[in-house]
């Protein structure tokens, strides 16, 4: 690589994890910028902490190469790759101070003079009060802080994270993730980070990476993963879509279908290949984009809107909005989160309704896929924990 601004990426080239007949990782090629916040996504065994030890050098690649900038570490072993890693367990010792904790990798390679770099990196993680402290003594996201300090103070070029919230509550772990992202971007080295949360991996990263059975099945930004999914898999691993399988009536900039004897639009920009060639089509909608109206109040709704009629099966009060499911002609079980602004007290079960959109905030899927991909109950999301 000849490119200045991109000498210190890390990029795969055609790696893949065996394990006997399992296939971990299948082959891919991945690119992970310099200085990015980037994300490994996926259920359980899909293959993305056996990826990040790859990086790291914990497990040996059975078919592929490892480059970190122009150089080729496929073969060098972890404590010669200018990489740390920070696991879901911490690994703190306990005897020592959180000081000693975090000055440990110094004084293990002979740096006598240490306490600077020390104080510099529990400012960096906000923990001056309790630099004396031992372990036990913190809170779990406070331990995990540590931990992440006495990664950085070895100044890797990577830092690998695995798992590294999912100890903590929810609300420490929101806050820990906005507290991954400062230290990320005050400290401007690449962060790659595994998790199977996918709101968090939307909240911290530049770059998503959803991997499913050891392959990278899309990835991009993670607004226009959300917005703009390719696959099943991804519309429903990534939030809740709304799926209904139509057909297409006309094509060009944009796409008509009909389902459940309406008509429906969406733009071309935003379906598939698949879906130009004609056929059947799966429609997408996320719930939130969807506004529900009462059946007696039909007229009411704007001209050239996305809608579809049904009867609300299900609704639950969860504080800042209401989630409705609808069953009607277009499909059943259909989701919709309206926000509680002006709540309409005729919309609750058995209340017949018009869901309708925006024809821009929908999207088209190849229909020979699995409907219920990505979802909890999916046969095709393995359960299985990585075989690293």
């Amino acid at each position: 690589m000849t490119d200045k601004n991109t000498g210190g990426d890390v990029r795969l080239s055609g790696i893949s994890k065996s394990y006997g007949s399992f296939h971990a990782v299948r082959p891919l090629d991945l690119t992970i910028p310099q200085g990015s916040f980037f994300a490994l996504l996926g259920a359980s065994g899909c293959g993305k902490t056996t990826t990040l030890r790859m990086i790291a050098g914990l497990e040996d690649p059975t078919t592929g190469t490892v480059f970190l900038g122009d150089r080729d570490v496929t073969d060098l072993p972890p404590y010669k790759r200018p990489v740390n890693t920070v696991f879901q367990s911490y690994a703190l010792f306990p005897h020592m101070t959180i000081s000693e904790n975090i000055a440990f990798g110094l004084r293990r390679r002979g740096i006598k003079t240490v306490k600077p770099q020390v104080d510099d990196m529990i400012e960096l993680v906000q923990l001056g009060e309790h630099a004396h402290k031992k372990p036990h003594q913190l809170s779990g996201g406070q331990q995990q802080r540590v931990a992440v300090a006495r990664a950085l103070i070895n100044h890797p070029q990577v830092l690998l994270l695995d798992e590294p919230l999912g100890a903590l509550d929810l609300k420490l772990r929101r806050q820990m993730q906005l507290e991954l992202k400062r230290i990320q971007t005050e400290v401007g080295i690449t962060f790659v980070h595994v998790t199977h949360d996918q709101e968090e991996a939307m909240t911290m990263a530049d770059q998503v990476a959803v991997m499913n059975g050891g392959r990278v099945e899309q990835l991009g930004a993670p607004a226009d993963l959300y917005e703009n999914p390719q696959s099943t898999f991804v519309a429903n691993f990534l939030g809740t879509s709304n799926l209904i399988e139509a057909e297409v009536a006309g094509t060009g900039a944009d796409i008509t279908v009909t389902a459940g004897g309406g008509t429906l639009k969406l733009p071309g920009d935003r379906c598939s290949a698949a879906v130009r060639t004609g056929g059947k089509v799966l429609v997408g909608v996320r719930p939130e984009k969807i506004s529900l109206t009462h059946a007696d109040d039909a007229a009411d709704i704007a001209d050239g809107r996305n809608r579809v009629t049904g009867r609300i099966v299900e609704s639950s009060f969860i504080g800042v909005s209401t989630q409705y499911v609808v069953d009607g002609p277009a499909g059943a079980g259909l989701q919709v989160y309206e926000q509680n602004i002006e709540r309409d007290e005729r919309l609750r079960p058995g209340a017949e309704v018009v869901l309708h959109w925006n024809p821009a905030h929908t999207f088209g899927l190849d229909a020979a896929q699995s409907l219920s991909a990505g979802t909890m109950g999916d046969a095709g999301v393995e359960t299985v924990e990585d075989a690293s």
